[in-house]
């Protein structure tokens, strides 16, 4: 790739594009105040202010200064060179070394007429600099990626353990004291939850294994490794943890459940530690809730808008039971907080039970569970009811004496929210009877079940097209008959944003089932065959398979994907 090495010259931006035709005098002169009074750059007041694209600008910039314009999302990425910049002076001047000849560096700048910034940048590196222009929005992407906190983790773990081996350490000193900020197993795990939500991880795995100690994150629902350490320094990071979390460091026999708070780069997040005893130590699994996020609305979670208006008709009546159902991590707590988030109002008192309370929600009344002193589901639930609620929303039904409460309440006049374990929407009615529950209960408080899975979302940046294989579209038509073949779907190629997976994030597919009077007649004669058939007939119903192939021919996830979640499944 050829760019020019060059000082860059002063240039007057704004004549320029009135030189050529690109904005007008007026423009000029709104952007030009707009930017007296903001204090930001020309260039990004005239694209904000639409009288530019960015696009426009960056084709614009590398004419006129003959430097080419790269694309972040399909250029391979060295993480070593991006480090020949500080991460400080990265961010200050907005630029991201890309390759590295020894002889000179080739910069990507999202501002390539900064001089200050240009000569700043030789200073630090001491050799002659090739430019080009980036988007601005890739390149602030690229460097949170890039400037990961891998190598200060090892190097921080490698600290401790010289630490530990040069003298005794009193763990209860290392965990507790006061003024030790700069204790290594502090910054060890500083820079462990940092990483972790700069990459948005949901949990970080600590485990002790004969030799050494591995620390993995599940980003997007798949554990990855972060590092390894000597094994040595296990004892250390779990006591300092424990006592974060308010457990006993002395009890390594019996798992342990806590929580604690932690600020990361302005980030609130809230952990919630479980601790076991293995055969070489203690595992330690901390899940990361982000309660700067918030609550995620309705709108966002996936659901087809049909669906979800559906969803919003059952869960706006006064009284009845919404159950979502699904596998541990489907996604279920998501989906009824973002329906508690809807339905939260002052004219409505609401109360949850939970186990744990995992977001905390203004203008709520939540309950933890606590089985140590016998504060269960049921007891919390009976307790409730005196309380006068409008809306109830239980963490789980796990036994029969929960489950004919919560169907009770509902039939006085509450409206009920939980979740159940079951494969699907439809099976959940056999779940239910197989706790016991009776037929004219269900049938007089059930309102609507929704089902859900996650699946992997397609990485936007290396979308590309992808057809499908003998398996894939063998699936196809049997769900779909000759429809299939009109279908096209895509696929990620993998890239820096997505570390070369293809994927990044999720999203849910959605299973809907809303009472109506041939499913209550079902429910009534306590035939749950009647019920599934009747459910696969009703109007607007679809399958967590279908629901998934959906997503795909939107270009949203893969078909493999696809087969992956819905295996075993019926269509």
């Amino acid at each position: 790739m050829s760019a020019v090495n060059f000082r860059p010259k002063k240039v007057r931006i704004g004549d320029l594009l009135i030189e050529h035709k690109i904005i007008s005098q007026e423009q000029l002169g709104a952007a030009l105040a707009a930017q007296k009074q903001s204090g930001r750059k020309l260039g990004r007041v005239l694209i904000e202010s639409g009288y530019i694209s960015e696009d426009q600008m960056l084709d614009f910039l590398a004419q006129q200064l003959k430097i080419p314009y790269i694309d972040l999302k399909r250029y391979h990425i060295n993480p070593d060179v991006v480090r020949v910049i500080p991460e400080a002076q990265a961010r200050r001047f907005r630029v991201l070394a890309l390759e590295d000849t020894k002889e000179d560096l080739l910069v990507g700048m999202s501002d390539p007429t900064d001089i200050f910034a240009y000569d700043e940048l030789a200073r630090i590196v001491r050799r002659p600099l090739r430019l080009a222009v980036v988007r601005e929005s890739d390149l602030v992407k690229t460097i949170d990626l890039m400037y990961r906190r891998t190598d200060e983790i090892s190097g921080f773990a490698q600290e401790l353990e010289e630490e530990m081996s040069s003298y005794d350490v009193d763990l209860r000193q290392l965990a507790a004291g006061e003024g030790l900020v700069d204790a290594p197993v502090v910054k060890l795990l500083q820079t462990v939850f940092e990483d972790a939500v700069q990459v948005n991880a949901s949990d970080i795995h600590i485990e002790p294994d004969e030799r050494e100690l591995r620390i993995r994150f599940r980003i997007d629902g798949i554990l990855r490794l972060q590092t390894t350490a000597e094994r040595r320094i296990a004892t250390a990071l779990l006591s300092r943890v424990k006592l974060m979390a308010g457990l006993d460091i002395a009890e390594k026999r019996l798992p342990q459940d806590g929580r604690f708070q932690v600020k990361v780069r302005d980030k609130s997040i809230d952990v919630r530690l479980s601790t076991l005893p293995i055969q070489h130590g203690e595992s330690a699994v901390m899940r990361l809730l982000n309660q700067s996020s918030g609550i995620l609305d309705l709108s966002t979670i996936g659901m087809e808008p049909v669906m979800l208006e559906r969803f919003r008709k059952q869960i706006a009546s006064p009284h009845g039971v919404v159950l979502a159902t699904g596998p541990t991590g489907s996604g279920k707590t998501t989906t009824l907080y973002g329906a508690l988030k809807e339905l939260n109002r002052p004219t409505s008192k609401v109360v949850t039970v939970e186990d744990p309370v995992e977001y905390r929600l203004p203008g709520i009344n939540q309950v933890q569970v606590n089985t140590k002193i016998d504060l269960s589901f049921a007891r919390v639930l009976r307790s409730v009811l005196r309380q006068d609620p409008d809306i109830i929303l239980v963490g789980e039904i796990r036994d029969t004496e929960t489950m004919e409460i919560a169907l009770r309440a509902a039939m006085t006049g509450h409206l009920v929210l939980s979740t159940l374990h079951t494969n699907d929407a439809i099976s959940t009615v056999a779940r239910l009877m197989d706790m016991g529950a009776e037929p004219f209960l269900m049938a007089a408080s059930l309102r609507a079940i929704v089902a859900q899975r996650l699946v992997r979302r397609i990485c936007e940046s290396c979308a590309e097209p992808f057809q499908p294989d003998v398996t894939s579209s063998a699936l196809l038509r049997s769900e779909l008959g000759a429809q299939a073949d009109e279908l096209k779907f895509q696929r990620g190629r993998g890239c820096t944003y997505c570390n070369s997976t293809g994927y990044q994030g999720r999203i849910g597919i959605y299973e809907l089932i809303a009472m109506d009077d041939t499913l209550i007649s079902a429910l009534h004669t306590g035939d749950a065959l009647r019920f599934a058939q009747a459910a696969r007939q009703q109007a607007g119903y679809q399958s967590l398979r279908r629901s998934a192939i959906a997503l795909a021919a939107r270009g949203l996830t893969t078909l493999d994907q696809v087969m992956r979640v819905t295996y075993g499944m019926e269509g």
